[in-house]
Parts: C-alpha cells; structure tokens; sequence
C-alpha cells in the first residue's frame, strides 16, 4: 500500500494526460500523420510488436555494454583523480569541458572514425555516461569526514586501506546518485548512435518509420525507449536496495 500511494500521483497525472490527448484528437480530427492519438500508438505498437522487439533488443544490448564499461571505467578514473590531486586539478576541468560536445556531432565521428560495427556505439554510450559518475563518484570521496581518516592513519592503515574501507563506503549514496543520472542517458546515447550508422536498434526504426510518416510507430519506438530506461533505473533501485542492509551494518560498525 505504501508504494501504491507513492506512485499514484505520478499515475493520476498520466491517466490525465493521456485522456486529454486522446480527447483533443477526437475533438479536432487531427491527421494521424502529424498527432496520432495514444490509441493509435498502443495498437501501432501491439501490430509491429515483432520488429520492435527485434530493434530493442539490438539497442538494449548495446546500452548495457556500453553502461557497463562506463561503470568499469568511471570507477578507474575516480580511483585515479582520488589519489593524484595533480591530475584531480588537470583532468577534472577537461571532463567538463568534454560534455559540451553535442552529441549529435560525436555520433557521426564515432562512425567516420570506427565504423559501423558495435564500437562506436559502445564508446559513445561511454563518454555519454561516465562523467556524471566520475564527478560523483570524486564528490563521495570528499565527504569522507576527515577524524575517520585520521582515526585510520594513525591505526596504521595504508591510502588503499583507507580507501577501501572508509572513503568508498562513503560515496555509496554519491555513486548510485550519478549511477541512476547516468542510467537515463545510456538508452538515448546509443538511439543518437544508431541514428548516425547501423543495421538495427531503435534508432534505425524511428528513422524508418519517420520516413514513411508513421508517426504512430515513431511514437511507439520512443515508448519502448522510455520504458527501457525506466526498467534500467528499476534494476539499479534493486540492487541499492539489495546492498543497502550490509552497508548500513558496516557504517553502524
């Protein structure tokens, strides 16, 4: 009953929203080819469920390699930016400046350069998603408070024995905070991907469809993307949730 009442606003808003397009399509006759109406989209979506199926499974596949490598590879930059302050100080405002780049330049550049295979999907779902969790990862670190590490130093710990033991626990709620940020990126990233060069996915269908002015299997395509992403967001919940009794048995230790 709890969670049935914390997701009920958010459900009543959608019932509405829904409702009143479908309302605004049938009170103005609008051309399905420029607004279908949410009706239009469902059976869009149930008629073509085989091919669409087909292209999300292709996109999620790449998503998740590609996210998981970003965690991989967010996690050995914050380790290094977390023991050289030098780099901390050089590399950090390059990163910044790295998520001015549009993505709509780097998707055709990651073609031009490597082709149409799964690489260049791959790595730009990396450089989309790893920056957020680097920075908070790097911010986690900070907030270890600094009498723990000193308790520990003067224990005897090493830097790594610090790390390990107080100053990641520490970042745990910094990192599923960038994880989940970074997590709403990784399906759109490789859409824009798709959009400059492969064979499948759902970036290859919208662009499809759009050509035949379906507008109605367009919107299905953004569908299925958004309920990816939110089932993306569902498994990081879990697992947060999941290892949140033992990290709070640590902290409370």
């Amino acid at each position: 009953m709890k969670y049935l009442g914390q997701i009920l606003p958010a459900l009543v808003v959608i019932c509405v929203f829904l409702g009143g397009w479908e309302g605004y399509v049938a009170l103005t006759d609008a051309s399905p080819l420029v607004l279908p109406a949410p009706s239009d989209v469902v059976n869009g979506l149930l008629v073509e469920r085989s091919a669409i199926a087909r292209h999300a499974a292709a996109t999620l596949g790449v998503a998740g390699v590609g996210f998981g490598l970003s965690v991989l590879f967010a996690f050995a930059v914050s380790i290094v930016l977390h023991f050289s302050g030098w780099l901390r100080r050089g590399l950090l405002p390059l990163l910044v400046a790295s998520q001015t780049v549009p993505i709509v330049a780097l998707a055709p550049l990651m073609v031009l350069w490597f082709g149409f295979g799964l690489l260049p999907k791959v790595l730009l779902v990396i450089l989309v998603t790893f920056f957020p969790m680097v920075v908070s990862l790097v911010a986690g670190y900070a907030s270890l408070p600094r009498p723990f590490r000193d308790q520990l130093v003067s224990m005897g710990a090493t830097p790594w024995t610090v790390y390990r033991r107080a100053t990641l626990p520490s970042a745990r709620g910094h990192f599923f905070s960038g994880l989940r940020i970074s997590a709403t990126y990784a399906i759109v990233a490789t859409i824009f991907a798709e959009y400059a060069g492969a064979r499948q996915g759902l970036g290859i269908y919208i662009l499809s469809a759009k050509n035949n002015f379906r507008a109605d299997l367009v919107l299905s395509a953004v569908l299925v993307s958004a309920c990816l992403t939110l089932a993306l967001l569902a498994i990081i919940h879990g697992i947060e949730r999941a290892t949140g009794r033992r990290y709070r048995r640590n902290a409370h230790a």
